[in-house]
């Protein structure tokens, strides 16, 4: 068997999620029935990471094992099969039997884009989170720089979230606005479920001058998912790359 390395973009809006469930439209889903469809037999795909129910991707990255080895053609192929799915693989790479896309991953990028204006979106509907009132951008940068470092982030965590412990090290959190868009820039090695919505829809209600940053920290050490803000919706989160060695 031969191990490919996968660079996925999609569309989330579709999908329950990545991890595949039983008669219900997953992007794992979907690159399984696709890998299938190849190689003549069911093919098990691995990712990164777990993106919510709405959730986008520019960077995905999954590995999967299959009979055939041409490196060249594994991508079209894959492509072929997965039309008219909102999912493209963008490379498809061999590497070694020990590679593995989720626990090989040394850090993991997301963005979260928020359009800030009265009108209801139209290009970028269902691809941005769009808040009408005014939001400081700055304040919610300085606000979210209380979050860096390792924390427990229980508050901060989905109460059906899996991971064996809530204490993470969040490395980037900035914060910056474009005109009426502002983009959530986020890196660590791994996040919790819901962690990056959870931190964005407190850090609004920052920047819509209903809370302060002395408020997140509170809600950070409070260690209590009962304490946190609105969770932000799915449509402005892109994981937008993974980095291994």
């Amino acid at each position: 068997m031969a191990r490919y390395k996968l660079l996925i973009e999609y569309h989330g809006g579709p999908y329950q999620g990545w991890m595949r469930l039983p008669d219900t439209p997953t992007v794992q889903g979907a690159l399984e029935e696709a890998a299938a469809a190849l190689d003549g037999a069911p093919v098990e795909v691995y990712g990164a990471g777990r993106t919510d129910s709405g959730v986008h991707a520019m960077g995905q990255v999954a590995h999967l094992d299959l009979a055939i080895d041409r490196p060249g053609k594994v991508a079209d192929a894959l492509n072929a099969h997965l039309r008219p799915h909102p999912i493209a693989v963008l490379k498809a790479e061999r590497v070694d039997a020990d590679f593995h896309a989720r626990f090989s991953a040394k850090a993991r990028h997301y963005r979260f884009v928020i359009i800030n204006r009265r009108a209801d979106l139209t290009v970028e509907r269902g691809l941005a989170w769009r808040i009408s009132p005014k939001l400081d951008a700055r304040k919610m940068h300085e606000a979210a720089q209380g979050l860096l470092g390792t924390h427990d982030f229980t508050t901060f965590r989905d109460v059906e979230c899996q991971a064996k412990s809530p204490v993470k090290t969040l490395d980037k959190f900035d914060i910056a606005r474009y005109g009426d868009r502002i983009e959530c820039t986020l890196s660590a090695q791994s996040f919790l479920h819901r962690q990056v919505r959870s931190m964005v829809g407190s850090l609004v209600e920052v920047g819509r001058g209903k809370r302060d940053a002395r408020w997140l920290m509170d809600i950070l050490a409070a260690t209590d998912r009962t304490a946190c803000g609105p969770v932000s919706p799915p449509d402005g989160l892109f994981l937008e790359k993974v980095d291994y060695d």
